[in-house]
């Protein structure tokens, strides 16, 4: 589907769903891409770890393609780039500190020479195809979040990325409300925006009100280990926590290699200027506990991350009864029972956890309603297309957009074909969005036979059936509830795979998959009738 003298919209992640934001801009012929993230596995893809929107559609379209701008360096934002970058084609586009962070991903994957990636350093306006495109500085919980002002033949975008209000943000200098008030007078088309945070009714909060809140809960612990985990990638949080280090004489040690690399990156682009020596591990170990402050990966639970390996024993830094684990991190959906396995077993080792219930030691990166309607009033859009939310979050803020005075809201899910511009915007088709995944070193359909295999496996177990050209029968079972009547259960299972195949009449006794159908049924009705469960049934038929 190549844009004709239109301006379109189409997501292939991100609307309907957190994370994984892919979105498309089409006009006069030509595609742009702005972001090209993943998102982490749950439970319905058993053995993956990341998934990614599938691609097919502009991969169809990728000579038209011109492409793809970063707004920042989450990787539900640039978490896809080393997987899809060299096939697409195109040029890449970011900010200096997405942009190290992007050629790091790019050097790993052995693929940086075979991908061009243009640095833009500045905000002044760059040029791709029909399309203009200028960043526009927003607070969010990293460094350089940026919005997209995208100048076309049929009006302006305001692509707002991820972002917050913050009047006291530590790190980078966002666009004022004076700027932000400038853009809408030159006129605004269409707003799209992230929905994340659409059902809180107060803003987001300031990180300035984090760093005091920090400061005043490393001081009610003096003389304990005090341990904080947040996100790797929130540089103004890591300024923050150095600064409180020195502010309570404390030496400042970190766990995690996200952690190295984003503070390494960070300090390459100017941020975390004057950040402290840190000390390693055993240095930290070693020092009195109320002489060392310690940032480790992990608040969401991840297994492998530092805190995890932490409270396991298993890794380098222990903690000991009295310490102290601050969650400087929200809870991202979907995570809560892996976070709350990692504080429990902390818990019952004595340590105390404090979290953002209990003191202001955390604020988001998303805007909250008032955050909505303040920045609806400088932008003025004529259309509001909201993104980043589940069909939940994107309803309301069109409801919100609505109530304000924004005229037209165009609520749209990943793979529908908006129309911006001319005429009345709207949806007007569909392409292809559905889900791939890394499984191993593969990427395949998230639906795919494999993986739609491998959760039956995971929910029911397996028996195979091994069949000899001489009549031998063997059965085996693998994750099914038996134990001591295992044994049992495969000898009766074998003695019904007999019977079931002495029962074949005529050619359908030589029939390969008449026999193998058989003998597939009858152990599977064995296992229903032992365990209750409805396993998947693999037959072998070993002929000569």
């Amino acid at each position: 589907m190549t844009p004709g003298k239109e301006l379109l919209f189409c997501a292939l992640g991100g609307s309907g769903e957190i994370g994984m934001n892919v979105n498309l801009y089409g006009c006069d012929g030509k595609w742009l891409m702005v972001d090209l993230g993943m998102t982490f596995s749950g439970n319905e893809y058993p053995g993956v770890d990341l998934v990614f929107a599938d691609l097919d559609f502009i991969e169809r379209e990728r000579d038209n393609l011109i492409g793809v701008v970063l707004t920042h360096a989450h990787e539900d934002h640039i978490g896809a780039v080393p997987y899809f970058a060299e096939d697409l084609g195109v040029p890449l586009y970011a900010t200096p500190f997405t942009a190290r962070l992007v050629r790091a991903k790019l050097d790993e994957a052995g693929i940086a020479n075979r991908v061009t990636l243009n640095v833009i350093d500045h905000l002044d306006r760059f040029e791709l195809g029909p399309f203009g495109i200028r960043y526009v500085p927003l607070a969010h919980s990293i460094a350089e979040g940026n919005a997209l002002l995208i100048d076309t033949p049929y009006g302006k975008i305001f692509h707002t990325g991820d972002w917050k209000l913050d009047d006291e943000p530590q790190i980078g200098v966002p666009a004022t409300t004076a700027e932000l008030t400038a853009i809408g007078d030159e006129g605004v088309l269409a707003l799209v925006c992230d929905s994340t945070n659409v059902f809180n009714p107060e803003g987001s909060g300031s990180e300035g009100e984090v760093r005091r809140g920090l400061l005043a809960e490393v001081e009610k612990h003096a003389g304990k280990r005090v341990l904080v985990t947040t996100f790797a990638s929130n540089v103004a949080r890591l300024q923050t926590l150095a600064d409180v280090a020195e502010a309570t004489g404390r030496r400042l040690c970190v766990a995690g290699r996200s952690l190295d690399r984003i503070i390494g990156a960070a300090q390459a682009s100017g941020y975390l200027k004057g950040f402290p020596d840190l000390v390693d591990a055993d240095t930290a170990m070693n020092l009195p506990r109320g002489d060392v402050l310690i940032v480790a990966t992990g608040g969401q639970g991840e297994p492998r991350a530092a805190l995890a390996r932490i409270a396991e024993g298993h890794h380098d830094i222990a903690l000991e009864r009295g310490d102290v684990v601050l969650f400087s991190s929200r809870q991202i959906p979907g995570n809560e029972i892996a976070i709350g396995r990692i504080q429990n077993k902390l818990a019952a080792d004595g340590v105390t956890i404090v979290t953002d219930r209990q003191s202001p030691i955390h604020v988001s990166g998303h805007p909250g309603r008032p955050e909505l309607l303040a920045l609806y009033g400088w932008i003025r859009p004529q259309i509001l297309v909201p993104v980043h939310g589940e069909m939940r979050h994107m309803s309301e803020q069109a409801r919100l957009g609505k109530q304000a005075g924004i005229p037209r809201q165009v609520v749209q899910k990943n793979g529908d074909l908006v129309r911006l511009a001319p005429g009345k915007p709207g949806k007007f088709g569909e392409v292809r969005a559905g889900r791939l995944v890394l499984d191993g070193d593969i990427i395949a359909p998230a639906d795919g036979p494999g993986i739609v295999m491998r959760r039956r496996l995971a929910f029911n177990g397996l028996v195979v059936v091994a069949l000899d050209g001489r009549g031998q029968v063997e059965v085996a079972g693998v994750g099914l509830p038996l134990e001591e009547d295992y044994a049992d259960f495969c000898a009766e299972a074998a003695e019904d795979v007999t019977k079931a195949l002495g029962a074949l009449k005529g050619g359908a006794r030589k029939d390969r998959e008449t026999r193998i159908e058989a003998a597939r049924l009858a152990a599977r009705r064995s296992a229903t009738r032992w365990c209750g469960k409805k396993p998947q049934v693999q037959v072998m038929l070993l002929e000569a």
